[in-house]
């Protein structure tokens, strides 16, 4: 089962997907599963955007749709794609993520290799999901001097007398 995370400062909740279960599952539902992962990964990064007061999409509905009917006439499915894979790599901007995707890298493994697309897209998104659960890194300030843990007292030794009692 899927770990759900509460995006910070909102009500709304993303998950932490396993990315060969979502693979898996597009694969034996014969593509419906993938409709619903995009609206849903969609949906958390416009809640995470909002939170943040950054432009990580505004209608997943639309994104959904684009790469469903829009496929018919292929180019709206390839934007959603391009635009999609962008959102991911902001999001990991927007959770300070260190080593990044690159969103390029992305839509071409969704166009050429999708299913490796759709498990390197959800991995990279379980990394913006996993940065909203860790706990901030205590700041210290200029003027701030480092604690240091009290010395221990050394663990007395037997004395004969105890080694004897033995």
């Amino acid at each position: 089962m899927a770990q759900e995370v509460q995006l910070a400062q909102t009500g709304s909740m993303a998950k932490v997907r396993n990315p060969l279960g979502v693979v898996g599952l597009a694969f034996i539902t014969l593509g419906i599963y993938f409709f619903f992962w995009w609206y849903f990964i969609n949906r958390e990064m416009r809640d995470l955007g909002r939170a943040r007061n950054v432009d990580l999409g505004q209608s997943p509905g639309n994104s959904v749709l684009a790469a469903s009917l829009g496929a018919l006439i292929l180019v709206p499915a390839i934007v959603t794609m391009w635009t999609t894979s962008g959102r991911i790599e902001a999001a990991q901007e927007t959770a300070r993520i260190e080593r990044r995707a690159s969103g390029p890298i992305i839509f071409i493994l969704l166009l050429v290799i999708g299913p490796v697309g759709i498990w390197y897209a959800q991995s990279e998104l379980n990394k913006v999901w996993a940065a909203q659960t860790a706990p901030a890194a205590p700041t210290s300030l200029p003027g701030d001097r480092p604690t240091e843990a009290p010395p221990t007292a050394p663990s007395p030794e037997p004395s004969a007398v105890d080694r004897q009692a033995e």
